[in-house]
Parts: structure tokens; C-alpha cells; sequence
């Protein structure tokens, strides 16, 4: 019988596939015992003939994101590798971040996770960067000038302190670009930096930056 530490060890998978097989990926997934996800609209980008390894090469992408206990999403990671074939160049590419609690998903109840120390090496981070709608490509290069193989661009709104645009005396949220970028861990600190400082992202309403460890991923080689 599992112990109450590893029931609670909560994981976050994203996978970023070709149009039209995100809900196929849910559907597997399900099927593996994950209770569901959510897929949103995407664009790989794609710098180089050398990152048709990492997926990225069409332009087009959806991005699956599921959440549940540590040992379900391995185990339906290893199945969905072999149903949908991430080895393989332009077949997409998958990873798990650590989640500390999640509210609302009766599948995943759990109290807050500090994780351990020493649980998962960390080889790749999560890179986040939220920027006005038209910058992402100015990311994507900014981050390929300091090594980065590429990312992913989703298209969002949202509203900050410092962004009060209205039409006809309404509050309109501004379109921003999300862009996700997977890196090296001892790649961050540059690409990050480099980003930053061409985005200006240190002066109010540029946008922001965050970074995730990750733990696990499928569908990226060396």
C-alpha cells in the first residue's frame, strides 16, 4: 500500500503535439487513469533545421495540460510515448513539472506538498515568459541568441496594474503572447537574461518571467 507522501506527490504533465491530436492525447490519457485535461491553440517556432528534434518544426500546435498523482502520470507517460511516439522527430514532445496542491479536481485531492530535496534530478527548466500580444517572436529570438532550440507560443489576455485600455467606457483586457520555452538547466540563467534585458521585461508592463523545475520528459534528445 502506498504511504500518505507518495498518494499526494502531485505532477503537472505538458505536451505539445500536432494540431488535431490533443484530444486524442486525453482521450489515451484517460484510459491510463488520468481523469482529463485541457488543450489549448498553439505555434512552434522553429529557428533551425536542427530543431525538427524537439517537435517544433510545424507551425501549428496543440497544448495538452494534465494533472495527477506522480506514479499515474508516469505510467501513462511511458504508454502515451508508445501510442503516439514521441521518439520519433516531429512527433511531439512531453514534461513534468512538480505541483504543490490542487483545489477543485476531486481525482486529486491532496494537502500542500513541500517537496523533498533530491526526489527528481532536474536536467531541463520551464520557461514561462507572458508579453504583449506581438512581442513572443522577440522572445523566441532573444532566447535563440543564448542558446535555446525554440519554443512555443499560445496566445492569452490578461490584465495587470498596468494596463488600463477601455472601449466605450469598458475595461478591455489586453491580448498577450505566453510563450513556453524548455531549456537545459545550465542554459537558464542565459537565456533568461537575454530575454530579459532585450524585452526590458525589469520596467513595469513589459511582462514577466518564471521558471519551473522539470522532471521528467519525453521526446527530447541530445
Amino acid at each position: 500500500m502506498s504511504s500518505h507522501s507518495e498518494r499526494t506527490d502531485l505532477e503537472r504533465v505538458c505536451m505539445i503535439v500536432n494540431l488535431g491530436l490533443g484530444s486524442k492525447v486525453v482521450q489515451a490519457a484517460k484510459k491510463c487513469g488520468i481523469s482529463g485535461g485541457t488543450v489549448l491553440l498553439g505555434k512552434g517556432t522553429i529557428k533551425s533545421r536542427l530543431l525538427e528534434f524537439l517537435a517544433l518544426s510545424d507551425v501549428r500546435k496543440e497544448i495538452v495540460f494534465m494533472i495527477g498523482y506522480k506514479e499515474t502520470i508516469r505510467q501513462a507517460l511511458e504508454q502515451l510515448d508508445q501510442k503516439f511516439k514521441f521518439q520519433k522527430p516531429n512527433h511531439g514532445i512531453a514534461f513534468t513539472t512538480p505541483v504543490c496542491q490542487v483545489i477543485g479536481a476531486s481525482s486529486c485531492k491532496s494537502d500542500y506538498i513541500k517537496e523533498e530535496r533530491g526526489a527528481d534530478p532536474v536536467m531541463y527548466h520551464a520557461i514561462t515568459v507572458i508579453v504583449e500580444k506581438g512581442n513572443a517572436e522577440f522572445v523566441i529570438d532573444a532566447a535563440t541568441a543564448a542558446g535555446s532550440k525554440g519554443g512555443t507560443i499560445i496566445n492569452a489576455r490578461g490584465s495587470g496594474i498596468h494596463e488600463t485600455s477601455k472601449l466605450f467606457s469598458m475595461d478591455i483586457e489586453p491580448e498577450k503572447e505566453l510563450v513556453m520555452i524548455l531549456s537545459e538547466t545550465e542554459n537558464t540563467e542565459p537565456i533568461v537574461s537575454s530575454i530579459r534585458e532585450k524585452l526590458k521585461i525589469d520596467e513595469p508592463g513589459n511582462g514577466i518571467i518564471f521558471i519551473q523545475d522539470v522532471h521528467k520528459t519525453y521526446g527530447i534528445y541530445k
